[in-house]
């Protein structure tokens, strides 16, 4: 019953055709790059991006000097760029003092004659409580949706990548409902401020607009009410939440888990699965389904500090997320003798994994910037694209992205190959049994 329930729900959901050869699938951080530039070169009417930062580097500034060349060549194009307002005004974590992303903003703003907008969205009054990560790029009529924010390692400046997913959907109807949110929400807000002006009102003096910005967005919603409906063929739905109450992303996404008939592939870089979706899939495995997770090793962790450097409390995090997976691979061992649990690290070289998502039966596709974790569950405002292939007319394209994601991965057959405490670093040691004495780790575990 519950799961006819799920798959009534998901055969529910508001659909927008989209054509297999209007759908493209990248595969490297390089040829995401190339695509954003191309696509930037050659928009003629609007380019909306919304990322958790566009930072002040190499990239950053190829990008965004990028985007100030089309709009001076073609005043009239419509460009905006949402970053989250917390993260414009600090450094990467674990830098020295820096004065944030604003800075370059206003700096970049000041050697043109048009300007563009960038704003700075607060969805909580602190960063800690959650974040924008809404993700998308609207190029006109096109789509370019990844996980990626834009910086040297996430467009392979150097000789470092941050591996994520990037697809490429030419759908004007979702373009414009992509669009219309970051209208409607944004722009419109008296809480989403510029970014590119001299003076930023601290938040705590914007309180009740963050608040009701806030708000507003716990029921906010992709209005594709008055867009053609599809009835057959590949389709696609936009999808946004934040919180846990009235959440249609995080709905959509125990749904998926729940109508599973064969098989699921997962994808997250933190593992840290929110206590009822690890319940979920140990429901699907007793009932025989086949699970994929793909994780990146702690090693290939954004926040991992290699052991020959200075350690900070951040870099506590890979360690706490590789023993949240020991325990769970110990608790599931026996799915994993059978067969039924695939477990692969990710890890090449220096790089690291970013990769989210989820995908049921060769037929729905779920591409998002959703970590599948507890932070993205409760506090974070995510969205997602969904893809319903009952057809499986882009069965190939997803199992050629899968293979290429397996590609610097180890399976792993027994939950003793990871790495206990008495193996980690000293000051890792000592930070994690200090989280544990306090007892702290569990509100840990409910914030990454």
């Amino acid at each position: 019953m519950r799961k006819k329930k799920d798959q009534m729900y998901l055969q529910a959901l508001p659909k927008l055709a989209l054509p297999t050869e209007d759908f493209e699938i990248l595969t490297t951080a390089v040829a995401f790059k190339s695509k954003l530039l191309s696509l930037i070169a050659t928009a003629t009417q609007r380019v909306y991006i919304s990322a958790l930062y566009l930072q002040d580097d190499a990239a950053g500034q190829e990008i965004l000097h990028a985007l100030y060349k089309t709009k001076q060549a073609n005043p009239a194009i419509d460009i905006k760029i949402f970053v989250d307002f917390h993260r414009a005004q600090r450094g990467l974590i674990g830098e020295d003092k820096h004065p944030g992303n604003a800075g370059f903003y206003r700096d970049c703003q000041k050697q043109y004659q048009h300007g563009i907008d960038i704003y700075g969205v607060p969805v909580k009054s602190k960063e800690l409580l959650g974040v924008l990560h809404l993700k998308g790029f609207v190029f006109d009529q096109t789509v370019l949706f990844s996980g990626a924010s834009i910086n040297d390692i996430y467009l392979h400046q150097e000789n470092r990548y941050r591996y994520d997913r990037y697809h490429v959907i030419k759908q004007g109807d979702l373009a414009d409902s992509m669009v219309n949110f970051l209208q409607q929400y944004f722009v419109k807000s008296s809480a989403v401020k510029l970014l590119t002006t001299e003076t930023v009102l601290p938040v705590k003096e914007m309180k009740k607009d963050v608040l009701r910005l806030k708000r507003n967005l716990v029921t906010a919603a992709y209005d594709v009410k008055n867009m053609p409906i599809a009835h057959s063929g590949v389709a696609i739905t936009p999808l946004v939440g934040l919180g846990f109450r009235r959440n249609t992303l995080n709905k959509t996404i125990r749904s998926m888990i729940r109508a599973c008939e064969q098989k699921l592939v997962m994808l997250t870089p933190y593992f840290n699965l929110p206590p009822v979706l690890a319940r979920e899939v140990r429901k699907l495995l007793k009932k025989g389904r086949q699970i994929t997770i793909v994780i990146g090793d702690k090693t290939a962790n954004d926040f991992y500090i290699p052991p020959d450097q200075p350690f900070t409390t951040i870099g506590g995090l890979p360690y706490i997320y590789e023993s949240n997976l020991r325990r769970f691979i110990q608790r599931n061992q026996k799915f994993v003798n059978s067969g039924l649990l695939n477990i692969h690290l990710w890890h090449h070289d220096n790089n690291s994994f970013h990769l989210k998502g989820i995908s049921c039966d060769d037929q729905l596709h779920l591409i998002t910037g959703n970590n599948l974790n507890p932070r993205a569950w409760r506090l974070d405002l995510e969205n997602g694209l969904l893809i319903d292939d009952h057809q499986q007319n882009l069965k190939a394209s997803f199992d050629q992205e899968l293979e290429t994601i397996l590609v610097h991965t180890k399976r792993i057959a027994n939950f003793k190959e990871l790495e206990t405490m008495k193996d980690y670093p000293r000051p890792v040691r000592k930070l994690l049994r200090t989280i544990k004495s306090t007892k702290v780790d569990t509100v840990i575990k409910n914030i990454i």
